[in-house]
């Protein structure tokens, strides 16, 4: 019997997955710079590594959709499009590429078992990238500016949140 092949299957994850995201968006702690720290990025990796790079960015792609047309699964309970378009937006519109690192290197781990940990850092580094660029889009900050306020806080953060995947992701996958 080959239940994992199966849609209905595929569909309870990603379902699973996006509540997921939901709930870890809530746990959350505001920031002055208007860029709130969340277990977002842990549950998003997570899911990149444990359904893979497809059903993971799908469901992450799910999430942001959910929360466009105003479910409210945004950290601080947000939700709508002006939610997306707002400071944090560029974080949330490459979540996808986050979860797709992530799922890309836990594929790529199989062969070598350091591809994981490179891609998690990649995903948080285009994270990063686009959440900045965003950023400085809306506010006019200088590139470093707003590097300072959108990345340096997080670093310690993320660091924490990349080894919990890389340590316990692969074998969260096996379980699931």
């Amino acid at each position: 019997m080959k239940i994992k092949n199966n849609s209905i299957y595929d569909i309870c994850l990603i379902g699973i997955f996006t509540a997921l995201m939901a709930v870890m968006a809530q746990i959350s702690i505001p920031l002055p710079n208007g860029v709130p720290m969340t277990l977002q990025t842990l549950a998003i990796m997570m899911a990149g590594v444990v359904l893979g790079y497809k059903r993971g960015t799908i469901s992450i792609v799910v999430y942001i959709l959910l929360g466009m047309i105003g479910v409210p699964v945004f950290a601080s309970f947000g939700g709508g499009v002006g939610y997306v378009f707002s400071y944090t937006g560029g974080f949330i519109l490459s979540f996808p590429i986050l979860a797709m690192a992530a799922g890309i290197g836990a594929v790529k781990s199989m062969k070598n078992k350091y591809f994981l940990w490179v891609f998690l850092i990649f995903g948080v580094i285009i994270n990063y990238f686009c959440g900045i660029i965003y950023f400085n889009y809306l506010t006019g900050n200088t590139f470093f500016k707003s590097f300072l306020v959108c990345v340096l806080p997080f670093v310690l953060g993320d660091i924490i949140k990349v080894v919990i995947v890389g340590l316990f992701g692969e074998r969260i996958r096996r379980l699931v």
